[in-house]
């Protein structure tokens, strides 16, 4: 009933129907006027109303594959910086974005105790995951140092058997041989093609040392993941993503001054890009983050590959190198292979949910 009496549109209390109120504190504040059957209609007073929005989480994904690729874009533009300088910028900008959101949300700056630990290591693989990234996207396609970072989810079947004693199926044996085999074509080693120049952009050196960065990063990547998915929603994902910049900055600053690579850019471009790689990478990191924690994993996997997609267009469009049939072929054995791990990876969970709803 409602509260004064009055027309539509006045507050009301709705109780669940067969459930008896437990006192004033489990009383619901609704607007009525809508129509719609409780609890859609309600929500408690003072507080902001939250719906569930089907494929938030999968536009979250998009949205960060898009950011990437271009940041990765953007670091093919760069000249004469090394890869570890555009990383440090990187952290030093999530660190400048994230420090208010840390405060607004109350969570500190340490995250609680027994996750410590996760997050030290979610900063360390994570930023070191991203150099190694950033330094095979200087040296190699930006298409086919894309495509190597897809073989994650081979990575992150092998770790989960390793760390997570879940099974290693017949079929996760498959998609590994199609993820190396992926790896392969876009590598083209001269033992097995015959040939260095082969639709390889500069020295096969280079190439060769890109591949092994890609691959490194992809091993790294994959480790995160499955600390993202160990802590949950028990640490807020500003502080996940705190934990990165900060010992990601930590390590880059130590690495420059041993390399001696410490320098400024010395035009305004280069300049307005170390800003945009900042801003972009914290974009996606903050939407793929939030992402892998209101959608299940192998959803959001699936539709990571968008981001294969963007990096071929991107290359063709602004970077005026078509990609080779061995990337395109290579592309498809990755994407075959972490899309399979993904949608296996999926029906295994859904199929363990119903069984213990049942």
């Amino acid at each position: 009933g409602r509260e004064d009496g009055a027309g539509a549109g006045q507050q009301c209390l709705c109780p669940a129907p067969g459930i008896e109120a437990a006192g004033a504190e489990e009383r619901r504040a609704c607007d009525c006027s809508s129509g719609l059957p409780w609890p859609r209609c309600c929500e408690a007073a003072g507080t902001k109303k939250k719906t569930a929005c089907p494929g938030l989480g999968l536009f979250y994904t998009v949205l960060s594959a898009f950011l990437f690729s271009v940041a990765s874009l953007f670091l093919k533009k760069i000249e004469d910086l090394h890869s570890v300088e555009v990383s440090a910028f990187r952290c030093v900008f999530q660190m400048a974005f994230v420090l208010p959101g840390l405060i607004y949300y109350k969570t500190g700056f340490l995250g609680p105790k027994g996750k410590r630990i996760f997050l030290f290591f979610r900063g360390f693989l994570g930023s070191t995951a991203m150099v190694l990234l950033y330094y095979a996207y200087q040296v190699m396609p930006l298409a086919d140092a894309t495509v190597i970072t897809f073989s994650s989810p081979v990575f992150t079947s092998l770790l989960a058997w390793i760390f997570l004693k879940e099974k290693y199926s017949l079929w996760d044996l498959l998609f590994t041989f199609f993820a190396i085999t992926g790896v392969i074509l876009i590598a083209r080693p001269p033992f097995l093609f015959g040939s260095r120049d082969m639709g390889i952009e500069g020295s096969y050196t280079d190439h060769l040392k890109g591949t092994i960065a890609a691959i490194a990063s992809t091993a790294s990547a994959a480790s995160t993941i499955v600390i993202l998915r160990k802590v949950g929603k028990s640490v807020h994902y500003f502080l996940s993503i705190w934990y990165y910049a900060v010992i990601g900055l930590i390590g880059c600053v130590i690495a420059l001054f041993v390399l001696n690579e410490w320098r400024l850019p010395h035009c305004g471009k280069d300049r307005v890009f170390l800003i945009l790689i900042g801003l972009l990478g914290l974009g996606g990191q903050v939407f793929l983050t939030k992402a892998l924690q209101i959608e299940k994993a192998g959803p959001v996997a699936i539709v990571r590959t968008m981001d294969v997609v963007f990096a071929f267009i991107l290359q063709i469009l602004f970077l005026n190198h078509p990609p080779s049939w061995w990337t395109v072929g290579g592309a498809l054995c990755v994407l075959a292979s972490s899309s399979g791990t993904a949608i296996r990876k999926w029906r295994q969970s859904v199929k363990k949910a119903k069984q213990s709803e049942i």
